[in-house]
């Protein structure tokens, strides 16, 4: 993924599907235009599990790269996306909750929507981003535009993470200030995007006593220089 000042992002994700289930009810889905000048990531989490799940996860995520990729209106995108799935009646939650991220030079601009709240390493520390709030509808959208630096690492992840643990090892979930103190632990310069991923899964699905009860997704950006090779 490219970056202005001689930097890049790498990407790594892992997914892990709920206990029993074929297929993963989350999606990620990455574009990126044809003058290669921005990366869209969708990360997006189908209400419940199984074959419904991945559709609407999928549905969902083609949606709104597809639309980003012909260069709409960012606005325009979620409000489309936002104002065609519906809400569970009995549940009161979307059938579909995403995390939007577009990378222009070296600013990402994130777009959340009922995911947990992406996580901002920087110098191996959280980083507290700016965050502003509106509302579609009922639905509450949370965005920021974040300036990257080299070494940052920007961790999206699904609520099968943060949910990690119910009624078992950890039983009112994986709480967001844990997750940052694992991610903070876990950090060295040299760590790369997938192991830390892959770590983050794993130490979940060890919450779960290795029978997790939804689907867990974590993905992460890694700004590093730019290397070429000959």
């Amino acid at each position: 993924m490219k970056t202005a000042n001689n930097l890049c992002a790498d990407i790594g994700y892992l997914s892990i599907n709920h206990t029993g289930e074929q297929l993963c009810g989350d999606h990620v889905e990455i574009v990126e235009p044809e003058d290669g000048d921005s990366t869209i990531v969708v990360l997006a989490d189908g209400l419940g599990s199984g074959v419904k799940a991945n559709i609407l996860s999928t549905l969902t995520a083609n949606m709104l790269s597809t639309m980003m990729l012909n260069r709409l209106p960012i606005d325009e995108c979620i409000e489309t996306v936002a104002s065609t799935l519906p809400m569970c009646r009995e549940r009161k939650l979307a059938y579909s909750t995403f995390t939007l991220a577009c990378f222009t030079d070296s600013t990402v601009r994130l777009v959340q929507y009922d995911n947990p709240d992406a996580v901002l390493l920087r110098n191996g520390k959280n980083y507290a981003y700016d965050t502003g709030i509106h509302f579609i509808g009922e639905k509450k959208i949370c965005e920021s535009t974040i300036s990257l630096m080299e070494n940052d690492m920007l961790v999206l992840m699904t609520d099968g993470i943060t949910n990690a643990g119910i009624g078992k090892l950890s039983p009112g979930g994986w709480k967001r200030e844990e997750v940052i103190e694992f991610l903070e632990r876990w950090y060295t310069p040299d760590i790369s995007p997938q192991n830390l991923a892959a770590r983050l899964v794993e130490a979940g699905n060890v919450l779960c006593m290795d029978s997790n009860d939804d689907d867990m997704t974590a993905l992460v950006f890694k700004v590093r220089p730019r290397r070429a090779i000959n």
